[in-house]
């Protein structure tokens, strides 16, 4: 079967945004580049959140000419203390916030687990936590400005296969006690991801907030570029025949854009959504879907959301939603 692409549809490419703000995380390069674009083309004023400022004003040099505006402003993920500054710039200067797209995200390629200057594990350090820290501190904003929507960027790998289903250890978040794998640590953030999106859903239900999980498809970026020396020389061997199977960084932009912008991902907070993918283990996801059901039972498990999300309080060092402050 010949695999067909998702994209927006021509009444969601051609919504006017204006007068509508957004944040979008590693909005410098690759997916989150694509998608600052579409929303800047389409007339929406964006903050591209990043943690090099120089390159996220090198990169927006490209957006002359679109009809909406854009700021850079600085936010690193994997310091949690950054995080709460971003927060308190952005409300002091915004009173709205229509759409938040969680897109930054890593892999820790050592052989050995890289841990932030907080003490958390790199990969879902920057990839669930600090988006956490981010999403919570913005929940008052995204209220105000309902409706609005906040999409988190996960991945194929959250799914695993049928023999292989990965899950979130709760008793080891920050993999202190266990043997470290890069891909397992990544599989294992992008399981929080996903769980993170359907709880807060779940406490978000009638507030006019909706919220996705998202697979973006095999994007051409530099994903991975900072890997140990085989690890690149891999991909560099790769490169090639991936192009004939993976997504441009525009292809890729569009899921995130249709959770953002389609009047459709509205009526599904708390689902995931996912381009088509050859990456699937299981077959009968390869096609993707605007929902899709993941395969994986263990990021649909609402018990380990919530206590997940519990934990995540504590770690970042917010009071709980259910107690006071």
């Amino acid at each position: 079967m010949l695999r067909k692409r998702l994209s927006l549809d021509e009444a969601t490419r051609s919504k006017d945004l204006s007068g509508k703000t957004y944040i979008v995380t590693g909005a410098n390069s690759g997916v989150g580049l694509e998608t600052t674009r579409q929303l800047v083309r389409q007339g929406g004023h964006v903050v591209l959140a990043c943690r090099r400022i120089d390159a996220a004003e090198e990169a927006a040099r490209s957006f002359s000419g679109l009809k909406g505006s854009h700021e850079a402003m600085r936010l690193d993920l994997a310091d949690l203390q950054s995080v709460r500054d971003f927060v308190a710039e952005f409300t002091a200067n915004h009173d709205r916030l229509d759409g938040l797209a969680c897109n930054a995200g890593l892999v820790s390629m050592g052989r050995e687990p890289e841990y932030t200057k907080d003490g958390l594990e790199m990969t879902i350090g920057v990839s669930y936590f600090g988006h956490f820290l981010l999403t919570e501190l913005l929940l008052d904003t995204l209220r105000a400005s309902a409706p609005s929507r906040m999409a988190i960027v996960s991945s194929v790998v959250h799914a695993g296969s049928d023999k292989n289903r990965p899950n979130v250890d709760l008793d080891d978040l920050n993999n202190r006690r266990r043997e470290f794998r890069n891909f397992a640590a990544y599989a294992e953030a992008k399981v929080a991801t996903v769980l993170y999106a359907k709880e807060l859903a779940e406490r978000l239900d009638g507030t006019g907030v909706t919220v996705f999980s998202l697979h973006p498809g095999w994007a051409r970026s530099n994903f991975g570029s900072g890997g140990s020396l085989p690890i690149r020389v891999a991909m560099a061997v790769m490169r090639p025949l991936s192009r004939l199977v993976s997504d441009s960084n525009e292809e890729s932009a569009q899921t995130t854009l249709h959770c953002l912008l389609s009047d459709t991902a509205a009526n599904h907070s708390g689902a995931y959504f996912s381009q088509s993918s050859v990456l699937y283990r299981d077959k009968q996801c390869r096609q993707g879907g605007w929902p899709m059901e993941t395969p994986n039972p263990n990021a649909k498990n609402m018990e380990t959301a919530r206590r997940l999300v519990d934990l995540s309080y504590d770690v970042v060092g917010l009071s709980t939603p259910n107690k006071p402050v």
